[in-house]
């Protein structure tokens, strides 16, 4: 039997300039980086000039809002024209809690909102890493795709000699020099942020995040996550609280990956979907489905996290699907996370401090996981308390809406964030994007309260729990 006969792939002249113009926008991007970038910020440093030379506050509210609506507009062009990695941070800073409201109500609907990469470019992608036909390998495939991100977009389709169907996961030619190029640009900015206005080490985060985002890029690196984590989850538990697509081990390479399909509704669409059928959104049925999905996501990150410190890093609204009977899918394994110890125990004496509300114990957890802090405020200790829960809770301090960190009257500023560890960045990330979820669904919950149980089993099995008599519980 002769061996298979690679798929030849012909690349005429026009493909050849489309290529040498592409990789010349890394340079046009970074120009259009800066030029938006700083016209943001000196607008809000001209402003922040102007605006005291008003006494009144309502007047200077009023203006504050108009300021942030004129730059939500800039950044909502500057993300949605620039793509790509501009899309992730949208998702970050678009939130309630982070954000100004105008901010948010413009950044809101671009999640991951990736223009689709003609479906003849994709084929050829799609071919020469799996080294056949197209028509040889699927029974059936979908032009349109399903959705499409920064990185890449899926499709569904059907296996040869298959009777369910399939999501096929391509990756964007070329996305990787772009994102880099984007990073890079970010993080420059935010060397320049956190040396004049805010007070935190935003250089250590955006370091992770090239770190992470660098693993985006191998999707055999993703499959071998999906594997383990829902091995984790569905041994962990009588029934998985979230369902975790299952890999075709053979079906998989670092631009492609193919993956059960999950029949769902995109947890953005829930509201529509609960009317759909008939449901009052604002009445009892609604709520408890609401509140089981919430449960779902918050038993399956606490067990991740603390249990196991290999965990799902994205859980933003595009990456969750809600199935029959409120269950919850959990989609995209680009972004995983695996916790040193240190910090998994670490981050377990922290939940416990937020959750027994203990500021002495807050702090001595920041100093163990490397947060050094600078407070410049007689209340200090509460501050620095008031900070953790801000950080690292779904359920905001009493008065806190948002972050807010240009304001004199932010934790951020009063109590500074000289170093912050790279690692942690996932866990803070998650926990933001969990709250965002729950304020979304109209749910004010803590975290740190419904991960009690799993911080206290994992200083315990370390022997690091100690009773009321002080002496340590555990092996």
């Amino acid at each position: 039997m002769l061996p298979p006969v690679p798929v030849p792939i012909a690349i005429d002249i026009n493909a050849i300039k489309d290529k040498l113009s592409f990789q010349l926008r890394p340079l046009q991007r970074s120009f259009q980086f800066w030029v938006r970038a700083i016209d943001i910020y000196t607008g809000y440093k001209v402003f922040q000039v102007r605006v005291n030379f008003v006494k009144d506050v309502q007047k200077q509210e009023a203006m504050w809002e108009r300021q942030h609506e004129l730059a939500a507009d800039k950044i909502f062009a500057l993300c949605s024209d620039l793509g790509g990695f501009f899309l992730k941070i949208a998702q970050i800073i678009g939130k309630p809690d982070l954000a100004p409201a105008a901010w948010v109500k413009r950044l809101v609907t671009l999640c991951d909102r990736a223009p689709p990469t003609p479906f003849d470019v994709m084929k050829l992608v799609l071919e020469n890493e799996l080294e056949q036909g197209i028509d040889d390998v699927f029974e059936r495939f979908d032009v349109e795709p399903l959705g499409s991100a920064s990185i890449a977009q899926v499709h569904r389709a059907r296996l040869k000699g298959d009777t369910s169907d399939v999501v096929v996961k391509v990756q964007h030619p070329g996305i990787q020099d772009l994102m880099m190029t984007d990073i890079h640009n970010l993080q420059a900015f935010a060397l320049y942020m956190q040396k004049t206005d805010i007070k935190f080490d935003l250089y250590s985060v955006t370091k992770e995040m090239e770190k992470q985002i660098g693993y985006e890029f191998d999707f055999m690196r993703e499959a071998d996550a999906m594997v383990k984590i829902r091995k984790f989850l569905y041994e962990n538990n009588k029934k998985t609280p979230v369902l975790v697509p299952r890999v075709i081990r053979d079906m998989v390479t670092r631009r492609v990956l193919v993956m059960e399909y999950i029949d769902g509704v995109p947890i953005m669409n829930l509201g529509d979907e609960i009317a759909k059928r008939g449901i009052n959104p604002r009445g009892k049925v609604a709520a408890a489905a609401k509140q089981k999905i919430l449960q779902s996501l918050t038993l399956a990150y606490g067990q991740m996290i603390l249990k196991s410190g290999f965990f799902h890093a994205d859980p933003h609204p595009g990456n969750i699907l809600i199935c029959k009977g409120s269950e919850v899918a959990l989609l995209d394994y680009g972004q995983v996370k695996d916790l040193p110890e240190q910090l998994r125990l670490g981050y377990a004496n922290l939940v416990l401090a937020i959750a027994n509300r203990d500021p002495l114990r807050a702090a001595e957890s920041y100093r163990e996981l490397g947060i050094e802090t600078l407070s410049s405020c007689e209340n200090g200790l509460q501050e620095l308390f008031r900070l953790a829960e801000t950080m690292f809770d779904t359920k905001l301090p009493p008065g806190v809406v948002m972050l807010q960190p240009f304001s004199d009257e932010s934790s951020i500023k009063k109590v500074a964030v000289q170093s912050f560890p790279e690692e942690l960045f996932s866990v803070l990330r998650t926990v933001h994007l969990l709250r965002g979820l729950s304020v979304g669904l109209g749910i004010n919950y803590s975290c740190a309260e419904q991960w009690r149980p799993f911080a206290e089993e994992a200083l315990s099995q370390a022997g690091r729990l100690k009773d009321k008599s002080g002496k340590s519980r555990g092996r």
